[in-house]
C-alpha cells in the first residue's frame, strides 16, 4: 500500500511510518527539515519537504496515495481540508491523530470521577471547540473518504522511527533533572489515560484495514495520577518523592496549553470499541514501570 503520513519525523507520525514501512508498505512522509531527508530514509520513509500549510502539495500526495495519515498537528484544520479535498469521492482510508485533551477539565491536579467512552457526551473547554469540530469535519467525510479518527492517550516509549519524544512525560523529567525536584501541578491528583507508543502504531495498522468509515476510536491502554507519575520520576532519578507545584509556576515555565490541558487535567477514557471491533491487543501496561526502567 502506498500510505502518505504528515509528521513523518515526529513522534506519532515517525514510529507509525516507521513501523508501517517495516511491514512492507510504500511510505511518503511529509517534514518541514530536508536535513532529516537521510534519517528518514534509514527508516525505509520517502521524504517530503513541506508544511501543513502546502494545501496544494497536501492535495496532490492524497490523490496520489492508497492511504493518507495526519500525525502532524491535531488542530490545524487547514491542512485537514486539503487532505480531504485530496481524498474526495475516493473511498481511500484517511487516518486522523486527535487526543485526549478534548475531554480534559482544568482541574489542576485534582481528581475527577468522569471517564469518557466513544459514546459520552462531551462538553468541551472552550480551548478545546476547535479540535472537536476538526474531528467532526472529518467523520462526515465519509463515506467518500474512508475517515478515522484516532484519539490517543498521554503516549509513553521510545520512538520507533526518526529521533523525536513526547510532549507529555519528558517535559516533567526535564524540570525534575534541573531542578533536582520531582514536581506535579498542584496535589497531583488528576489522571490521564495513558498508551505506549509500539501498541499505538499497532492500532494504526489495524485501523487502515478494518476501521469503518466515519469511526471514531479513543487510544488507552491503563490510567495513572501524576502524582504516580512524577513519584516514578522522582525515584528513577534518586530525587525522593515528587512535590506540589503551584499551577501559576507551571503555566510560566510551559504555557497554559501544556500546563493545564497536558500536565494538570483529568483525561480518562476507555478503549474498549477498539479493542472489540478492530481486534486490537495492546502489550504495554505500565507507564510507571516504564518510566523507572527507561530513565533508570
Amino acid at each position: 500500500m502506498k500510505i502518505f503520513i504528515t509528521g513523518a519525523s515526529g513522534y506519532i507520525g515517525g514510529s507509525v511510518a516507521a513501523h508501517l514501512a517495516a511491514k512492507g508498505h510504500q511510505i511518503r512522509g511529509l517534514i518541514r527539515n530536508e536535513s532529516r531527508a537521510e534519517e528518514l530514509r534509514s527508516f525505509g520513509i520517502e521524504p517530503v519537504v513541506g508544511t501543513l500549510d502546502d494545501s496544494d502539495l497536501l492535495m496532490v500526495e492524497a490523490q496520489n496515495a492508497d492511504a493518507v495519515i495526519n500525525a502532524a498537528d491535531s488542530d490545524h484544520r487547514g491542512a485537514v481540508e486539503a487532505l480531504l479535498k485530496g481524498l474526495e469521492g475516493s473511498g481511500k482510508p484517511f487516518l486522523h491523530t486527535s487526543g485526549s485533551s478534548l475531554v480534559g477539565d482544568e482541574a489542576l491536579g485534582e481528581p475527577s470521577d468522569a471517564i469518557f467512552t466513544e459514546e459520552t457526551p462531551v462538553a468541551p473547554a472552550p480551548d478545546k471547540v476547535a479540535r472537536i469540530a476538526i474531528d467532526t469535519l472529518i467523520r462526515n467525510a465519509a463515506p467518500g473518504v474512508r475517515s478515522v479518527v484516532l484519539c490517543n492517550t498521554m503516549i509513553y516509549g521510545r520512538h520507533l522511527g526518526p529521533v523525536s519524544q513526547s510532549v507529555q512525560i519528558p517535559p516533567l523529567v526535564a524540570q525534575a533533572r534541573e531542578s533536582g525536584i520531582s514536581r506535579h501541578i498542584g496535589r497531583g491528583l488528576s489522571r490521564w489515560s495513558n498508551v505506549h507508543i509500539a501498541d499505538v502504531a499497532a492500532l494504526y495498522e489495524l485501523a487502515l484495514t478494518k476501521a469503518p468509515a466515519g469511526s471514531f476510536y479513543f487510544v488507552e491502554n491503563g490510567e495513572a495520577s501524576f502524582r504516580e507519575i512524577t513519584d516514578a520520576i522522582g525515584a528513577a532519578l534518586g530525587l525522593g518523592p515528587s512535590q506540589d507545584w503551584a499551577p501559576e509556576e507551571a503555566i510560566k515555565r510551559w504555557g497554559r496549553e501544556l500546563a493545564v490541558f497536558g500536565l494538570s487535567s483529568n483525561s480518562r477514557v476507555r478503549a474498549d470499541k477498539a479493542r472489540r471491533e478492530l481486534g486490537w491487543a495492546p502489550v504495554h501496561h505500565s507507564v510507571t514501570d516504564w518510566i523507572r526502567q527507561d530513565i533508570a
